[in-house]
């Protein structure tokens, strides 16, 4: 066995990395053809999902088989070689066989245990034998991976987290209400139209969203996915929007999933403090002082900040600039205890609240989150607050879309794959995981095992065909020397001769079969085929009758 992985994962590359290097249905299809075209490659398919692109081969060599995977990954993907090594990882043999299972049991996924991926593999394999690109290999590594799948849900606790990472989301944002009741009538916004976003937007609909928004850079692609939306069956009304009408949609919705190639955020806290309090309208008020000069705005504590400070937050807030340009981030400490200057109460704290003090709240969450990431984190579950959810928002981006210091907002709640990862990681699935390791183990050395036999397996059918041939001459000699011999007679003398050979091949095949399934047993079918002086050819045409016809491989007629 030669079987080579080469790919890239959430857990070597950016969302971003991995969005652009995404394949179309008709790419992957060129992509099979092209790795059997190439020279070290026999057969192959490639595991493609919104989280990960693996290519799988049989190489007659090492060395040629990475440097040919990567450079057919790049070219294909459309990321070039050079950005796209940093990210790539390599597994061989029995490391291969172990990663593959590992995936399928969900242990490589973003959320241990998420069942999804069973089916991804399912596809992969349906792929590679409609496009005649999996033999024998694939086919049985393909088919094992998800037996051991099931085997791992089955046996053991693991899919208790068994959800998409959408799911595992949603259910994040709904915390101990049913998702199908927290989404029933509600309105979402998708931000992007790859892979990732596509699968936010199909469950959203499956769980109960009414409507669904689609934004996405290029508008060809959020058409399509809305009119697939449509097209779902799942009564979900969707359209497509520019992103330039993202800050008037989050007005309009109630959940937004975000999941971009951008490079910086998508979402600023400013984007959602804006939504949020869109149609409060304020008590009348007296207008705040404005100027350099300008006392201290009445209302909202603000005791103890630097006056020079306060005066550059006022004058960044008069020319509609961030907070951060103001230096407020780098040059104010983190108030201690609840010093926002509007409050945690909900949307309603938002009414009779000056511009100012809604900036100077915007401080107030950007201090507190450099403070928090000096501490250790809090579940996402713990930070609701006492009133309603205004407005839901899951980040599945890396690097993030969404600015992480929105979640200190009132009304809003957010849920972004850091916080996701310690949602899973606090599940009491410790015991799981290491069962599922265990079956994983298991299951490689069984199967690296039953490999390692069936290559031997021509060798030892090859030398039967030549005792039976030899078997045929001697009774064919024995004719000519006593024709007097009636059949039943001739018959008889066959059949003892055939036993004979039997008696003495049985043992050493039986006995070379387990020597050559156990680690470094390559070698005795060389041995066997050097001790008979077995014909080569004879070897290798048994090897292409049981690659063109699975069904041949019974280990136990060799026997």
């Amino acid at each position: 066995m030669s079987l080579l992985v080469v790919g890239l994962s959430h857990r070597s590359a950016p969302v971003s990395v991995l969005e652009r290097a995404s394949l179309s249905a008709d790419t992957k299809i060129k992509l099979l053809h092209d790795t059997l075209a190439a020279e070290p490659a026999t057969e192959a398919t490639v595991l493609a999902t919104c989280n990960r692109i693996e290519l799988y081969a049989d190489v007659d060599k090492f060395h040629a088989g990475v440097a040919e995977l990567s450079t057919l990954l790049a070219q294909h993907s459309g990321v070039a070689l050079e950005e796209l090594t940093p990210y790539l990882y390599v597994h061989y043999e029995d490391r291969a066989v172990h990663h593959l299972f590992s995936v399928a049991c969900g242990l490589d996924s973003m959320v241990v245990g998420e069942g999804q991926i069973l089916g991804q593999i399912k596809d992969a394999l349906a792929l590679g034998q409609e496009q005649h690109s999996a033999g024998r290999l694939i086919n049985d590594l393909f088919q094992q991976a998800l037996r051991v799948g099931k085997r791992a849900h089955s046996e053991t606790g693991i899919d208790r987290a068994g959800q998409s990472l959408v799911t595992f989301g949603l259910e994040q944002l709904a915390v101990h209400t049913p998702v199908a009741e927290w989404a029933s009538g509600k309105r979402a916004l998708v931000i992007g139209a790859g892979s990732m976003s596509s699968l936010a937007a199909a469950t959203l609909a499956r769980v109960g969203i009414v409507e669904i928004a689609v934004a996405n850079r290029t508008a060809e692609r959020a058409e399509r996915l809305a009119e697939i939306l449509v097209a779902s069956g799942t009564g979900v009304r969707a359209s497509a929007i520019p992103m330039a009408e993202v800050a008037d949609e989050l007005t309009r919705v109630d959940v937004v999933v975000s999941c971009t190639g951008a490079t910086g955020m998508v979402l600023t806290a400013d984007d959602v403090l804006a939504a949020v309090s869109w149609g409060c309208a304020p008590d009348p008020a007296p207008q705040a002082p404005t100027g350099l000069n300008a006392a201290p705005v009445a209302g909202p504590d603000v005791a103890g900040l630097d006056a020079d400070v306060l005066a550059r937050l006022v004058a960044a807030a008069e020319a509609g600039a961030r907070l951060a340009d103001a230096g407020a981030v780098r040059t104010i400490a983190a108030p201690e205890g609840d010093g926002c200057p509007v409050g945690l109460d909900g949307r309603s704290a938002l009414t009779g609240v000056d511009a100012n003090s809604l900036e100077l709240h915007g401080t107030w969450a950007d201090q507190g989150e450099a403070a928090a990431q000096r501490q250790p984190r809090r579940s996402a579950r713990t930070q609701a607050h006492a009133t309603d959810v205004r407005l839901a928002l899951l980040d599945l981006a890396m690097p993030r879309d969404i600015d992480a210091a929105v979640h200190r907002i009132p009304g809003v709640r957010l849920v972004d794959i850091e916080s996701l990862a310690e949602a899973s990681a606090d599940a009491p699935m410790a015991a799981d995981v290491d069962a599922v390791r265990g079956i994983v183990a298991q299951e490689v050395a069984a199967f690296g095992a039953a490999q390692r036999a069936a290559h031997i397996t021509p060798t030892v059918v090859a030398l039967r065909a030549m005792a039976a041939e030899v078997v045929a001459m001697e009774v064919a000699r024995l004719d000519g020397r006593l024709p007097d011999l009636d059949e039943r007679q001739r018959a008889e003398v066959t059949q003892t001769v055939r036993r004979v050979v039997d008696k003495l091949l049985h043992a050493p095949t039986v006995r070379v079969k387990q020597l050559a399934s156990e680690p470094g047993g390559a070698g005795y079918a060389d041995a066997l085929r050097e001790l008979f002086d077995l014909d080569p050819q004879t070897v290798a045409s048994v090897s292409r009758a049981d690659a063109a016809d699975p069904k041949n491989d019974d280990p136990g007629r060799a026997s």
